[in-house]
């Protein structure tokens, strides 16, 4: 694919997934060296039909926890704790009870999802008996439930991990997440649009799209709802933070780049293990993942789904070539199970 002919290809992807995946709305933007492009296909606001923009704000959801793991990776290189320290040397008496021990648990298990740790997000039930979500609460819903495997001895996905890993790095370091992601990635880098939320703040401030979710109810004809004012509370640490194309662009490339991290942590952070039950062709490192592309060609960075918002940011492995997307919405139909299937679509034209 010649860099002529990528964005045609780009834009037509972008179009189907209106047309015929229903979406309302979805943009993507590409950065390789000098080039840089940016295109968008359906609407922002499906009652005004304004167009989405590339100073938009939107939820990232689970990129957030390479945010997360990028200020404790710079933690543990200004030698304020281990990778291999233990959960309970840093939050003592945690992460107890129905078999969940907090003294076998590695810093590193939480980053890579290899804990064991019940993901918290899967009981609903329990998640809708309060009114807003502390982290502690989170983390009491998790313990609740047995681990899903012995630590260390598989893979599987949970927020709950990164719940405590923002609990650790306000451990460790004595301010709150909030400070440290700025201290440590939002003002180097000038991410003037990157924020997470305080508290149980529903709003996006600034401009935006609407966000739109079916619930994940996956027939056609689901309801829509307007989900755009969301107390993400509930994800925090986990996919809580809101960012643009272009901000999503800058980090990535500076952390695959090797401009935010020592060769030591980037290391550690790129040292991936395979998945399971997530997505394709995949491996995960450190808050971060791999996707190989069915030509062989892999790529780095990570993807977030939340009510209303999917976002895919990957790139080559110097960060020198970026592709970021974002579908206003969380469902996609036609030839595609959901937004992942238009997001690989959108990797394999413009890496392949």
């Amino acid at each position: 694919m010649t860099k002529t002919t990528a964005p045609i290809a780009i834009q037509d992807v972008l179009d189907r997934a209106v047309t015929e995946g229903g979406v309302p709305g979805i943009l993507a933007e590409v950065r390789d060296g000098e080039r840089q492009w940016f295109g968008t296909a359906g609407v922002a606001d499906t009652a005004t039909g304004r167009p989405r923009l590339p100073q938009h704000r939107f939820r990232i959801g689970s990129t957030t926890k390479t945010f997360v793991a990028t200020v404790l990776l710079r933690l543990v290189g200004e030698g304020l704790l281990g990778l291999d320290d233990t959960v309970q040397q840093w939050l003592p008496n945690v992460v107890r009870g129905n078999g969940n021990d907090g003294d076998a648990i590695a810093v590193r298990q939480l980053l890579n999802h290899t804990s064991g740790l019940f993901n918290y997000t899967d009981d609903r039930e329990a998640l809708n008996r309060y009114e807003t979500h502390t982290p502690a609460v989170l983390v009491d819903i998790a313990l609740a439930h047995p681990p899903t495997f012995a630590v260390g001895t598989e893979w599987g996905y949970s927020n709950t991990n990164y719940i405590l890993a923002g609990m650790l790095i306000e451990a460790v370091t004595g301010t709150s997440l909030h400070d440290e992601l700025h201290r440590c990635i939002i003002e180097p880098l000038a991410l003037t649009a990157t924020f997470l939320p305080h508290g149980g703040d529903p709003t996006i401030a600034g401009p935006h799209s609407r966000h739109y979710t079916k619930l994940f109810d996956p027939s056609p004809d689901a309801a829509i709802h307007d989900a755009t004012e969301l107390d993400v509370s509930m994800f925090g640490a986990a996919g809580g933070m809101i960012s643009t194309a272009g901000d999503l662009h800058r980090f990535f490339a500076a952390l695959l780049g090797s401009r935010l991290l020592r060769p030591a942590e980037q290391a550690e952070m790129l040292r991936t293990v395979p998945t399971r039950d997530w997505i394709a062709h995949t491996g995960y490192g450190l808050g971060i993942s791999s996707v190989t592309l069915p030509s062989g060609v892999v790529l780095w960075g990570m993807g977030g789904a939340l009510f209303g918002s999917w976002t895919y940011t990957y790139g080559t492995r110097d960060g020198r070539h970026v592709l970021v997307a974002n579908v206003n919405a969380d469902w996609a139909h036609g030839d595609w199970h959901d937004p992942i299937g238009v997001f690989t679509d959108l990797l394999q034209v413009e890496f392949d």
